[in-house]
């Protein structure tokens, strides 16, 4: 059994308070399949043009990411994207977008991904989500779904129709509010969830992340970090951490979703510290282990009620 990710592979040109990138790798599919081959192998579903380097694909394929699932388009451009960060973070401008060969992006699953266990839909079109949902012959045993404000804004009614069938939902806190309508978190999860997920996993950025089920709620902090240099692919790298630990335990029970939260979190402390993927691409299981552990001594304490 395996797990499959669908998002994009893409190129992304950036500017943050402390520093400007060139060109470089990106897109959400990208930056989840390196974070999620750390834990177990990844078979990928994604789209690039002829100008994608075949070397960014020789690396994913040496991390035992199957690319089978990749179409590539030899006359056509790679998805690129260009942005300016704010001062604090947070807030960002996009400065150019061209869809090239996602705008016609339609994924086919190989018959060799049809023992998908686990599914991790990256940020992409809500049709284009649903068609790989629909096109398993079996319905997987944990289906995650990451999403954003612009799809809410032009196309919910197809939104809300890949909702209905995802276990699963992520998305940031204003996205929560804009999805459900309501400003409490707490009952725009509950409103969320009445959608058709399970689970609802709510992104704060560095304030950390909330996972709802049922009438539960877990939080799990951002690690205090002395530098950020790029937010970019924080939350995918946050999803590939969370599904990634999913599929190595094969455990969708609430409490190890708790413990996903944390691996996903501690693998996005790494994304921000340099642009890209490039710190993704340096770190090893020991590092792993050892930011981990700052986490757990980071919410670890003794305390006695008088």
């Amino acid at each position: 059994m395996s797990l499959v990710v669908v998002g994009s592979m893409a190129f992304d040109a950036i500017e943050t308070p402390f520093g400007k990138s060139d060109r470089i790798i990106g897109g959400a599919g990208t930056y989840i399949a390196w974070c999620a081959s750390n834990f177990t192998p990844v078979k990928q579903i994604s789209v690039v043009g002829g100008d994608f380097p075949q070397s960014e694909l020789d690396e994913l394929a040496n991390r035992k990411v199957s690319l089978e699932g990749v179409q590539i388009k030899k006359d056509e451009k790679t998805f690129f994207w260009s942005g300016r960060y704010h001062m604090d973070m947070n807030t960002r401008d996009t400065l150019d977008t061209q869809l090239n060969v996602l705008e016609n992006f339609q994924p086919v699953v190989p018959d060799s991904y049809q023992d998908c266990e686990f599914l991790m839909l990256g940020n992409l079109v809500p049709a284009v989500q649903r068609s790989v949902i629909e096109q398993l012959k079996t319905r997987p045993k944990l289906i995650v779904m990451d999403t954003m404000n612009f799809w809410m804004e032009i196309a919910m009614d197809e939104l809300k129709k890949t909702i209905s069938m995802v276990d699963v939902l992520m998305v940031n806190d204003s996205e929560a509010r804009q999805l459900s309508g309501d400003f409490s978190l707490v009952r725009a999860a509950a409103t969320i969830m009445k959608m058709g997920p399970k689970y609802l996993i709510i992104k704060k950025g560095e304030h950390g992340a909330l996972l709802f089920y049922e009438d539960k709620v877990f939080f799990a902090p951002a690690l205090p970090l002395e530098d950020v240099f790029d937010p970019t692919g924080a939350g995918d790298t946050f999803a590939g951490g969370f599904i990634g630990h999913i599929a190595r335990t094969k455990d969708i029970s609430f409490e190890n979703m708790k413990t996903a939260i944390i691996v996903g979190s501690a693998m996005a402390s790494f994304c921000v510290e340099k642009f890209g993927t490039a710190r993704l691409r340096e770190i090893n299981k020991a590092d792993i282990s050892a930011r981990l552990d700052e986490f757990v001594q980071l919410v670890n304490f003794d305390i006695n009620l008088v």
